[in-house]
């Protein structure tokens, strides 16, 4: 009864505040982002995973459930929320050299399901907690907000959003390495957070942001370089998803939810506590200023103040040309409104280095 209540007080919230902004009038003024989306930590193999960290926009009395598949694969069913298209994000949470990728995702019924595997440096499937997030998007977003994803398997775009309304494209530029241009979601300099996994149901596979130029190379859009390995760091022609998002929660969602923030980490070699500069890099939706500080070798602390808040999710993408991964060491933590990514850990092979990496917290509220 208590989640019904918060949730009639969440789609009134969101009634008030987008008539007021204007959104629910026709043309395209009206923004539809996003349509489906769910969040979880997924800690068990079966059953209903961590009630305090999954949330989406299903109706109340419905949740998140999993059930093992091959060893390594989990599938994660979100209820009520099936649609075309979508993107995957998944982040390993474990204390040692491991990763998840998404494997699939289709709808089943009225549900979305998606494969999730995760592997040991190496290739052996590991089977370990994970943070996941789905979104599946449509509708324009007035600027300076914007967001935009490409989900992309080698050869073609399987689907795409962007929130200005253009066309995204990918580039190869080596065999393992592709250019994302989303038009119409570009700055004058870097502002935003990014999100790169990899998406492929054969065989281990990492992604990352190989580059984030600071200048659009085509004018007015945003542009991303992805890079991907196997899983002996060698090169990989494989599929992946990837998520921009500016001024917006990374599943899309705005007004509500009033609490989240987005931070690179982009001087590893600082320890801290250092705010990422330019600011527009390290944003939070109440003004406050995110600090990264180092907890030891490989280990970043990274602190979201006065947006943390139950339920809530964080995913991270490392970043730089080469095989380095990140995942997260244990599960993040609220206390006080305070949202605590204790630690982001990243490695190549399996010993942890200094490596940057991008890092994104969202609540339901």
């Amino acid at each position: 009864m208590r989640r019904l209540r918060s949730l009639c007080l969440y789609l009134l919230c969101v009634t008030v505040l987008l008539a007021g902004s204007g959104f629910l009038a026709t043309g395209t003024a009206a923004a539809a982002v996003p349509n489906r989306w769910g969040f979880a930590y997924v800690n068990i193999p079966s059953g209903i995973p961590d009630p305090s960290h999954q949330a989406g926009s299903w109706p109340a009395g419905f949740n998140v459930t999993v059930s093992p598949g091959v060893p390594g694969e989990t599938f994660v069913r979100f209820p009520q929320i099936a649609g075309p298209g979508g993107v995957v994000h998944v982040t390993a949470v474990i204390d040692a050299a491991v990763w998840c990728q998404a494997g699939k995702w289709w709808p089943s019924g009225p549900d979305e399901i998606v494969s999730v595997k995760c592997y040991k440096f190496g290739g052996s499937p590991a089977a370990v907690p994970f943070s996941i997030v789905y979104n599946e998007s449509t509708g324009l977003l007035p600027a300076p907000q914007g967001f935009g994803y490409v989900h992309y398997m080698p050869g073609s775009i399987v689907t795409q959003f962007n929130s200005a309304g253009g066309i995204n494209t990918v580039v190869p530029i080596a065999v393992n390495a592709w250019r994302v241009v989303l038009p119409g979601l570009g700055t004058p300099g870097p502002e935003g957070g990014v999100q790169v996994t990899a998406a492929d149901p054969q065989q281990p596979a990492r992604c990352k942001v190989r580059a984030w130029p600071a200048a659009p190379v085509v004018a007015g859009a945003q542009t991303v370089e992805v890079v991907c390995h196997d899983a002996l760091n060698g090169p990989l022609k494989t599929g992946w998803s990837l998520t921009y998002q500016r001024r917006r929660a990374i599943y899309g969602a705005a007004i509500p939810p009033k609490l989240f923030a987005y931070t690179f980490d982009n001087v590893p070699a600082n320890p801290g506590p250092y705010a990422p500069v330019p600011a527009g890099i390290n944003f939070n939706s109440v003004g406050a200023v995110n600090t990264v500080q180092t907890a030891g070798t490989g280990l970043r602390l990274v602190t979201f103040p006065k947006v943390g808040t139950l339920p809530d999710n964080v995913q991270v993408t490392a970043y730089g040309p080469g095989p380095e991964y990140c995942n997260l060491l244990t599960v993040w933590t609220t206390s006080a409104s305070m949202a605590y990514v204790r630690d982001v850990a990243c490695y190549t092979a399996v010993t942890r280095l200094d490596t940057a990496s991008l890092v994104t917290y969202a609540s339901f509220w």
